[in-house]
């Protein structure tokens, strides 16, 4: 009895430690599912009785199979050891069946490059239950990730223990930094991570870049308020906006809705942060080139209230896209 508290203990510990680094990361599971749970309830057997409905599972020299075959897997899974033991697929297969039982229907996995064999006998897995595997089952494979200091790669292994957390990671550049490289580049492209420019206050940082974007037109809005400039969308003249950089600065908001759509469809969020980067930079070269305030003893204007409409366009744009990645965006910097 002793030794069982003291590993539910540790159990509980490290899932503890888990969720209190995601949870600093911004990042919430609204369920964690537990693999000993499948196999003290009921789901193994009400999942190998589904796929025997299917008409998939068969057995041989003792074993019971799954034909994964029948659905373009390159061999068939063993469900369960001639000796009675449960595989580790046989878990995968009950956690499928129970997270569609659950109502969910769509399963994203995302897995190591070293594990794209696995990709075969997952759609597989959904074809023997009965669903569409290319409906269901969704397949994204990650790459690498270097990470540099000091003008150094750093040398990761698991097996020498020389390793960098994702605490120690936020540790060295701060949550947002963390989270907007790792969303920046397509999951499957391997990434190199610079904690040096991470940490730097100057335009090559992309973090940086986009929220002082964020932060100049907030400083700007600010003092449109102290001169008297009305912002807002009954202040605001279309027809006024004739210079390229105005016209530059609206079709870029105008692909928000489209950037948005895409990514969510193609599981790309880094669309998005892509997307607020080109935004900032449209955005200052219409600041360099398109005055938007008053000076001096002049007068708010028509054309100033519409140009400071379209900066609050572009704020509330780049404060959109900055959420959705769950990255702050400062007021001031």
């Amino acid at each position: 009895e002793g030794v069982v508290a003291f590993r539910e203990a540790g159990y509980a510990l490290q899932l503890q430690e888990q969720k209190d680094v995601l949870d600093n990361f911004g990042t919430h599971f609204d369920v964690w599912f537990s693999e000993r749970s499948l196999h003290s309830g009921d789901s193994l057997s009400k999942s190998l009785a589904k796929l025997k409905s299917q008409g998939h599972v068969f057995e041989l020299d003792g074993a019971t199979w799954l034909r994964t075959t029948d659905f373009g897997d390159d061999k068939d899974r063993v469900l369960i050891k001639s000796g009675g033991e449960l595989t580790y697929f046989a878990s995968d297969t009950a956690y499928y069946i129970d997270k569609r039982e659950r109502g969910f229907d769509i399963c994203i996995y995302m897995l190591g490059a070293d594990h794209h064999g696995y990709v075969g006998r997952l759609k597989a897995t959904a074809a023997c239950a009965g669903d569409d595997p290319e409906y269901n089952v969704h397949v994204l494979i990650g790459q690498l990730v270097k990470i540099m200091e000091g003008g150094q790669e750093l040398k990761l292994s698991k097996r020498a223990g020389t390793i960098i957390t994702l605490e120690e990671l936020v540790a060295k550049v701060g949550v947002d930094a963390a989270r907007y490289t790792l969303i920046r580049y397509p999951v499957d492209t391997p990434m190199i991570l610079d904690v040096d420019l991470l940490k730097r206050r100057t335009n090559d940082n992309p973090v940086y870049y986009v929220q002082y974007a964020h932060a100049r037109i907030a400083a700007l809005l600010r003092n449109a308020s102290e001169l008297g400039v009305k912002v807002g969308i009954e202040n605001y003249d279309p027809e006024l906006l004739t210079h390229e950089r105005e016209r530059e600065l609206l079709g870029g908001l105008a692909q928000f809705p489209e950037v948005i759509s895409s990514a969510a469809e193609l599981r790309q969020p880094h669309r998005v942060a892509r997307y607020i980067e080109e935004l900032a930079t449209l955005y200052h070269g219409f600041y360099n080139d398109c005055r938007v305030l008053p000076m001096g003893e002049e007068k708010p204007s028509a054309i100033h209230a519409t140009r400071a409409t379209l900066c609050e366009a572009t704020r509330q744009t780049i404060f959109n896209g900055l959420t959705l990645l769950g990255v702050s965006a400062p007021e001031r910097m």
